[in-house]
Parts: C-alpha cells; structure tokens; sequence
C-alpha cells in the first residue's frame, strides 16, 4: 500500500479560511483585552513589630474573584461565568462590597499565611472599592489583610487558591530592596526574613522577572502581540523578520531601562495611544508595500522606544528590589524576547511554513490580516483617546 506524502495546501482559499479563523479567534481575545484581562494581583507585605503583625495590602481584580474566572483563562471572556463578572463591574462599590462581605470567609479561608512554618489566621482588615466608571478599564480593588505577628518569628510565607488567579507578592523596605516574585498555580513564596529583609538571589530575581516578562506578552500584551504580528505579516521570511525584532528589541530595552531608572516618563495617556498608533502605521505599510522598505528597521525602532515605556509602566507597578535591578531588568526583557518569539513561532507554525512561499501568500494572507491588524489598532487608538 502506497501513501502520498503530506504536502502543504495549494488550494490559496483553504490558507483564506484558517486566516479568517485564527483572526476571528484574535478578535475574541483583544476586542476586551483592556477590561477584561486577567493581570496578576499585586501584594505589598510590611511586618510592625511595634503592632504585633503582618499587613498584606492587595490590589485586586475582585470582580474576577467573586464571579469564579478560572485562572487558566487568558481573558474573562472566555470563562463561562463572564456574564456575572460583567454584571459585578456595573456595581456600585457599596453593593460591590456586599458581595464581597457575603463571599469574605471563604476568600479568606483561601490564604495560607505561615510564620516560621506555622499557618496563622488572616483577617480582612479594611476594603476599598472605587466607584465603576470606565467600564472599559479593570477596576482595581484594594484590601488590607493582617495576622498576629508574635516578637520571635523570624520568617513568612503565604500562598493563596489558585482560582484566586496569580499574584505579584513583595516585601520591600524603604530602600526599595526586598523580596518579588510572581506566584501561580497556587505556588507558595520563599520564606521571608522578617526584619532586615534579606534580598532574593540574583538568579532568584532573575528567573520570577523572566516570567514576568513573558506573562506580560503572552497572554496580557494584546497591542504588543498584535504589534509582532504586523511585523511578521510582511516578513515571513527569517532574515528581514530577525532584522526588525533586533531593533524593536535594542529600541525598548533602552527606554525600559530609562523608565525604571526615572530619566524618562510620560504619562499612559500619551503613550497607549501612540502604541496603538504604532501598530496601524506597521499594518498600513504593509498593505501599501509588497517588500521591506529600507527605513522600516528604524522606523520599527523607534515604536520600540514607545512600546519600552509601556514595559516601563507595567514594570513600575510590579516594582522591583533595587539591589537586583540588573537582574529584574534583563529577566524581565528575556521574558518579553521569549513572548514575542512565541507569537513569532505561532504565525510561522500556522502560515510561514505552509504559505510564505506561495505566490498567493500576499494577497491572500498579508493584506487580510494587515487589514485586520490596522482596524484593530485603529479601534485602540480611538478608545484611549476620545472613546
């Protein structure tokens, strides 16, 4: 029995369809990705000696906790309960908080907090919701958290349910040095030294930036993977295509570093819009280009300064040990390279290796999906600025 070996599809209408399916997929995930996002929670620990306990202050997405989002979820939109988490970002905050109280004992017996190895009761010591207003944007919700804290413990830790999502813990002191890490899956922190707090490794650092970096290109950088999209759209091909991510790459680790350093800071307002700018311009020039320009390296570069300033934002709200900046940057950028080459990998595997070298790959697959990648964006850059 013979077997004809399997080739690529000639048919350039069969290439259309999986294009048009895999767009509409995009669009399920990025036409909410601003308020319906999961980002990690974020966590600040301060140890009072003089008051006798540990105070955890979160910043939280509670309407994600309330409604039962699975944290396996990239987007709430895709959870079977994202029609209660839509109807729980309509509430006021004080009905919000009703809903809260009546959920409180089981969020709170969903904590783990240890001192020296020995779990210690947690309670909700104040809540803090804003009022809804943009529905368009996720409403940060702050609690504070506290636990007895006896004058011998010497180390913390603390875990919570993993349905609870994930969680950017830190304990810095006013030097900014300390502990970072991002906890998932449930995953406990290290122990804490409580009292001169004693600074993760380097590698430590290093290793929870990196996948800081890449949890905020995959699943939570929409316009960045969007971005990287467009760039691949016109170069299928390796070498034009490494040529631009090189300058992307050089251009935003530069103003990242600048950003976290202080030197340079412009406000979210200005750079969002300019980042969704950024991504029309690229998707425009490729429908009106059949080839690389000789100026789309630079001009790749300098969209790469502003795409720097949004890690920059991202990276600042996180906060890092200043004694480990080097290491929490560059894990951080490693993390950021690793996503982009993951959406990279993703459009070679579904289109590259099949089509790129087709004479019906441009028409077919460039200007479509160029097109789709230009409404998007320009959709963006509308709703950060007049929507």
């Amino acid at each position: 029995m013979h077997f004809a070996p399997i080739r690529p599809s000639q048919d350039p209408w069969h290439a259309v369809r999986n294009l048009m399916i895999c767009l509409f997929l995009m669009l399920a995930v990025t036409s909410g990705a601003r308020a319906h996002e999961l980002a990690p929670a974020v966590g600040d620990l301060t140890f009072d000696r003089e008051a006798g306990e540990v105070q955890l202050a979160l910043r939280v997405n509670l309407e994600a906790i309330l409604a039962g989002i699975e944290p396996e979820h990239d987007n709430t939109d895709d959870s079977a309960n994202a029609g209660e988490y839509d109807d729980l970002r309509n509430l006021s905050p004080a009905e919000l908080t009703a809903r809260f109280r009546a959920f409180e004992a089981e969020f709170l017996s969903g904590l783990d907090a240890r001192l020296d190895g020995a779990s210690v009761a947690t309670a909700l010591s104040e809540i803090n919701i804003p009022e809804a207003g943009d529905i368009e944007l996720v409403r940060s919700s702050q609690l504070v958290l506290t636990a007895p804290m006896p004058d011998a413990a010497k180390t913390y830790s603390f875990s919570w349910d993993r349905n609870f999502g994930e969680i950017v813990l830190r304990a810095l002191d006013a030097e900014r040095e300390g502990y970072v890490a991002l906890l998932a899956n449930g995953n406990r922190s290290d122990d804490i030294v409580i009292g001169g707090l004693t600074p993760v490794s380097g590698w430590a650092t290093f290793f929870n930036y990196i996948a800081i970096g890449f949890d905020h290109i995959v699943p939570l950088g929409a316009d960045h993977i969007l971005f990287v999209v467009g760039l691949f759209l016109l170069s299928a091909r390796l070498r034009p295509l490494l040529a631009q991510v090189t300058a992307f790459t050089l251009a935003h680790t530069v103003t990242l570093a600048m950003g976290m350093l202080g030197w340079v800071s412009i406000p979210g307002s200005i750079v969002e819009p300019l980042i969704a700018a950024s991504i029309v311009y690229v998707a425009v020039e490729n429908i009106a280009r059949p080839t690389l320009s000789p100026w789309r390296p630079a001009i790749v570069f300098g969209f790469g300064l502003l795409h720097g300033l949004g890690f920059a934002g991202v990276l600042t709200e996180f906060g890092m040990p200043e004694g480990q900046f080097i290491a929490g940057l560059i894990g951080f950028n490693i993390g950021v390279e690793l996503g982009q080459l993951a959406v990279i990998a993703a459009c070679f595997a579904a289109f590259g290796y099949w089509f790129g070298t087709k004479s019906w790959y441009r028409p077919a697959i460039v200007i479509p999906g160029s097109l789709f990648v230009a409404i998007v964006g320009a959709y963006w850059f509308l709703e950060r600025t007049v929507l």
